[in-house]
């Protein structure tokens, strides 16, 4: 029975994915920082797992023992204009979304090198391809996660790891509705703001689907030895990522200008 330690499972994507992959009998250890949160989740171990702290890392590691896929999934989120979002959001951002799953891919790939096998799963974004105004430091995040599981894909290929990136589009999840906003409140940005609100209403964004979608589509990832490296989720982010995979530039802008209705 494989085991497979998920990162970032009080709610959202984590959780669900902990539900999914338990009932498809992996054997899951599900994390989280606040342990507390995983009391009711039905999985054979929960474990207290801060990404941003070396020594809570190596702890949850110790603890885990043997991984076979290890899920990326931990993440925060942080809006606003390039020129307003203090520096210490955007470090606070990027040691959760990139140096948080690059501490936990560091701490798992020796043992599965030693195995010759493993499959790492990081989950990024339809904006790990995509910058939208007002989520460049988000979306970055999720870019340079999207690089580093890039070269790892081929790294790691060649001693039986697989790498697979989730893209998923817009679901309703705690991060979404938690995430930080700087700089909109007022000129010169608060116009941008409210287009923006009005651009993701016309994705569908008011009726998002949950995120038991997006645990289907990493369980069957892990399940499927074909998975390809990049794995769209949701009729936006298929929508979005085709126009941008197929076009260049200055028609990718013209078009999303278009579909959207956007007006800056």
């Amino acid at each position: 029975m494989a085991r497979v330690l998920i990162t970032g499972c009080s709610s959202g994507f984590g959780r669900a994915s902990a539900t999914e992959l338990k009932k498809r009998g992996f054997e899951v250890v599900a994390t989280a920082r606040r342990p507390e949160t995983l009391e009711n989740l039905d999985v054979n171990a929960r474990l207290a797992l801060d990404v941003t702290d070396d020594a809570s890392v190596a702890a949850a590691v110790a603890a885990a023992g043997t991984i076979d896929v290890l899920v990326n999934n931990a993440g925060v989120g942080v809006n606003g204009p390039v020129e307003l979002v203090p520096m210490a959001e955007v470090r606070r951002l990027f040691e959760t979304n990139f140096f948080g799953a690059l501490r936990m891919m560091q701490a798992v790939l020796p043992q599965m090198r030693a195995r010759g096998a493993g499959t790492i799963v990081n989950v990024s974004s339809v904006s790990g391809k995509v910058a939208a105004p007002l989520s460049g430091f988000y979306a970055g995040s999720k870019f340079a996660l999207e690089a580093v599981s890039e070269a790892m894909y081929y790294e790691m290929g060649h001693f039986g790891i697989r790498t697979v990136i989730i893209e998923p589009g817009y679901f309703q999840t705690n991060i979404s509705e938690s995430g930080v906003g700087y700089g909109v409140e007022g000129p010169p940005y608060d116009e941008l703001s409210e287009a923006t609100t009005q651009m993701m209403a016309s994705l569908g964004r008011g009726a998002a689907p949950g995120p038991e979608v997006v645990a289907l589509a990493i369980a069957d990832a892990i399940e499927s030895p074909d998975a390809p490296l990049r794995i769209p989720v949701g009729t936006d982010a298929e929508m979005v990522l085709g126009a941008r995979a197929s076009m260049d530039d200055a028609t990718f802008e013209a078009t999303m200008r278009q579909v959207l209705n956007l007006d800056w």
